[in-house]
């Protein structure tokens, strides 16, 4: 199976998903997503997957989070998505994708549910 992980190179949790991953013997394509960030589209995709609004995939403990001052209600989730796409070291971490669904490695064993 091949499973497509949104990665963050310095992340533990990151690493601990991916390592999952390939024990589970996933064929993972790794994308480094602060050097190839996603698109607005490519993460609205990416939310529906996970089905949650934009507000639930932001990293809030981010200085990009304050200075944009993203914590503002009045933002909808194309504003917030925009900003990720923007700033993607905003974007939670790390994003696992399969079979059509989507899940956060947080803690790894949650992306079980969707191999």
């Amino acid at each position: 199976m091949t499973v497509r992980i949104y990665h963050n190179n310095r992340c533990s949790k990151s690493h601990a998903t991916l390592a999952l991953l390939e024990a589970r013997g996933c064929s993972v394509e790794v994308i480094h997503y602060l050097d190839q960030p996603p698109s607005e589209a490519e993460l609205a995709v990416l939310l529906r997957q996970l089905g949650m609004p934009a507000r639930g995939l932001l990293r809030t403990g981010e200085a990009e989070y304050r200075a944009l001052g993203l914590s503002d209600p009045a933002l909808d989730d194309a504003a917030l998505i925009a900003a990720m796409a923007a700033h993607p070291k905003l974007i939670e971490r790390p994003i696992v994708v399969a079979n059509g669904k989507a899940a956060i490695g947080r803690p790894p064993e949650t992306v079980l549910a969707i191999l």
